[in-house]
């Protein structure tokens, strides 16, 4: 990789992926082209419009994905959230705040307008976990948005107050106008990128992250903590709840399906909770777009949605419950599928990773903060003991008698120093300038009222604080373990699983079973219209909209065509019926004076284009039925001198073959009346070889 690529991103930072490698991300995003690196780099070339494009798209390219679509892995929070975490913190008197003054200082780090802090901050509150609010935050279940920032107010919730910021172990840099600081990344210890979930879309990646239980999510950890490994696998939770079939959701890849809680109320049908994303006002448009089409039969919707989710749906009278609710599955935003695809922000590189990834390089981030907040307090406890003993040696000592006869600053400093240092044993590191600048801060008031006893048993406290920190850091894997399981212990209770897990898969819903009787086709034969909207007529059968309808006319054509609404098709129409191309039929037609007969199938057959069954010439269908009959029974038209008047046909003497093929000749004497059951007037007594053709 060349140096100039790094220009994308902060100095210091490894540009590798996990564990040093490349990851699979865009190379427009990875490689600065060469062209860009010769203009910019102070080359006598004048530069062109093409590496002007080039280089600003690359910059463009970068900062999005970096700067605002694509959440961090380290902490779960995208730059404006973070900058609105960090403007409470710096704010946090316990007390709640407007959510407009929250927007302001998030301003002096975010250089981007109000609107879309606010916007941020309101779905963070959404979230649950990191912000508390106070009025109206809109309304997840209808849609409802939220109440101007000005009406609002928020504030850190225990949880992000204890387990999110820590000063001492966040690194800074300059705000976008170098007149604050901000954190690069807050030193969270909990797994927020899978806890709180994200969307984005960037310059040619996108990521869509799905949120999962706290307590779940905790419990993994402490597994990878104990085990090495997860012994379970991790499935997303949504705070709308739901019925969730997590089939083909591959650790983070691949998708989800989620359905809504239907109760049966009687007759009627009851939403409780709604799928992921969804609201009770896109719900009850698809459900009435599916009544519109006559999908499903529902009288009325009534939305009593509040804090809970209530709509009720009257049924016509006589529809099945059971049946309505497989229908409101198969064709309404009650059930929906939810993409997933893990794509985060490490070291600086986007980098897409499954749960059992994030959650595994969050634990050892857990390990190294807890690491470094032991080593921070052990360092503490250490200076704080040096400086109380000091204090003590100091003043029980009396060396500040030492110094009155010193006539300059420097024999003062050292007259201090050798007289503490006469006790070195007595400390646990040198005596250093700072600290004889600290003794020589010490104030008379405070040397007249030192208490020797107190200052012992402070000390001896700090010795047993000493211990404890120094035993954790012996013993951190178990002492990680401990923190997560009392984490999980105080606030489990407050984030229970809320969406239902379906363990055998939803069962595969028979759409054209269900719609079976949906449509009703029509044909007026006076008028010559055809399809479900005609009310007058004979009614020829009943389909699902997703079936496929074949049309014969009585000279041989055929279409297949979706069911129609209503469709003039003309008065010689000879037969009407659900396509299936491997279902067989029985023909008898005349072309030119002549009979056939023909067993065939349809086949595959090209929407709305027009085919034919006969030959080319006069052509009339006298026989068209599906198979089944044994045997045709042909009467001839009677003629003087004729001395055969009939004809029985074996069906199963022809051969099934496709549509367009001409079929076996019968005879060329006029027919008087064909079909597969005996007319009234047959002769039984007839020696007719029923396979013979008459051609006479």
């Amino acid at each position: 990789m060349k140096d100039d690529d790094k220009d994308l991103f902060e100095e210091g930072e490894d540009p590798g992926g996990i564990n040093g490698e490349r990851t699979d991300v865009d190379s427009d995003v990875d490689t600065e082209p060469e062209e860009v690196k010769s203009t910019w780099e102070g080359d006598d070339e004048e530069p062109v419009l093409k590496d002007l494009v080039d280089f600003n798209f690359l910059e463009y390219a970068g900062y999005v994905i970096k700067d605002r679509a694509i959440p961090s892995l380290e902490d779960g929070l995208k730059p404006v959230q973070r900058r609105i975490m960090w403007s409470l913190r710096r704010n946090d008197d316990g007390k709640f705040i407007k959510v407009a003054n929250i927007v302001g200082y998030t301003m002096q780090f975010h250089p981007h307008g109000d609107a879309s802090i606010a916007d941020a901050l309101v779905t963070l509150t959404n979230k649950r976990y990191l912000i508390e609010g106070q009025g109206n935050y809109g309304n997840l279940h209808t849609g409802d948005p939220a109440a101007a920032s000005r009406y609002i107010e928020c504030r850190l919730t225990p949880l992000a107050r204890e387990q999110i910021f820590n000063k001492n172990l966040t690194k800074f840099i300059p705000s976008y106008d170098g007149r604050n600081e901000e954190p690069v990344l807050l030193p969270s210890k909990l797994p927020l990128l899978l806890m709180l979930g994200a969307e984005g879309i960037a310059v040619g990646l996108s990521t869509k992250i799905l949120p999962h239980n706290f307590s779940e999510l905790l419990q993994a950890q402490v597994e990878i903590l104990k085990y090495g490994n997860l012994r379970k696998k991790i499935l997303p939770d949504f705070i709308t709840g739901g019925i969730m079939d997590a089939g083909d959701y591959d650790l983070g890849r691949g998708k989800v399906k989620v359905r809504a809680v239907i109760e049966k109320d009687g007759k009627d049908l009851i939403i409780r909770e709604l799928p992921y994303n969804t609201t009770t006002e896109q719900l009850i448009k698809t459900i009435e777009d599916a009544i519109r089409k006559k999908k499903i039969k529902i009288r009325s919707i009534q939305d009593y949605t509040a804090a809970k989710v209530e709509l009720q749906l009257k049924l016509v009278a006589g529809q099945d419950p059971d049946e309505t609710i497989q229908k409101l599955y198969a064709f309404t935003d009650c059930e929906i599928s939810v993409n997933s695809m893990i794509m985060c922000i490490e070291n600086n590189r986007p980098v897409e990773l499954t749960v059992n990834d994030v959650l595994r390089k969050l634990t050892e981030r857990l390990l190294m903060i807890l690491e470094q907040e032991l080593e921070w307090e052990k360092n503490r406890l250490l200076d704080e003991f040096h400086n109380k003993t000091l204090v003590q040696i100091f003043i029980e000592n009396r060396i500040y008698k030492d110094i009155e006869e010193c006539k300059t600053y420097d024999l003062v400093k050292k007259a201090v120093l050798d007289g503490v240092n006469t006790f070195r044993n007595l400390l646990k590191r040198d005596v250093t300038d700072e600290d004889v600048e600290m003794l020589l801060s010490v104030r008379i008031k405070r040397i007249s009222r030192f208490d020797m006893d107190k200052n012992r048993k402070d000390l001896e406290d700090i010795l047993k604080a000493l211990k404890v920190v120094e035993k954790n850091l012996k013993r951190i894997v178990d002492y990680a373990v401990d923190f997560l399981k009392e984490i999980k212990k105080n606030y489990a209770k407050d984030y229970p699983r809320l969406t239902q897990i379906h363990e055998d898969g939803f069962k595969k819903i028979e759409v054209r079973k269900l719609t079976a009787s949906e449509l009703k086709i029509r044909y007026d034969k006076k008028g010559g219209y055809l399809g479900h909207a005609v009310r007058e007529g004979d009614e020829l059968l009943q389909c699902s909209s997703l079936d496929k309808i074949i049309v014969v006319w009585r000279d041989g054509r055929f279409q297949l065509i979706p069911p129609p609404e209503k469709q003039f098709f003309g008065k010689n129409i000879e037969y009407v019926g659900i396509y299936d191309r491997d279902k067989e039929f029985l023909m008898c037609y005349t072309s030119n004076q002549t009979s056939y007969i023909k067993r065939f199938i349809f086949g595959g057959c090209i929407q709305n284009k027009d085919y034919n069954l006969c030959p080319k010439g006069k052509n009339k269908v006298i026989l068209f039925e599906e198979a089944g009959a044994d045997h045709v029974f042909v009467k001839f038209l009677p003629v003087k001198n004729q001395r055969v008047h009939q004809l029985l046909l074996n069906v199963k003497d022809y051969q099934v073959k496709g549509a367009k093929t001409k079929g076996n000749q019968i005879t060329m004497k006029k027919v008087n009346n064909i079909g597969s059951k005996k007319p009234r007037n047959w002769d039984d007594d007839s020696d007719l070889d029923p396979n013979a053709v008459l051609d006479f």
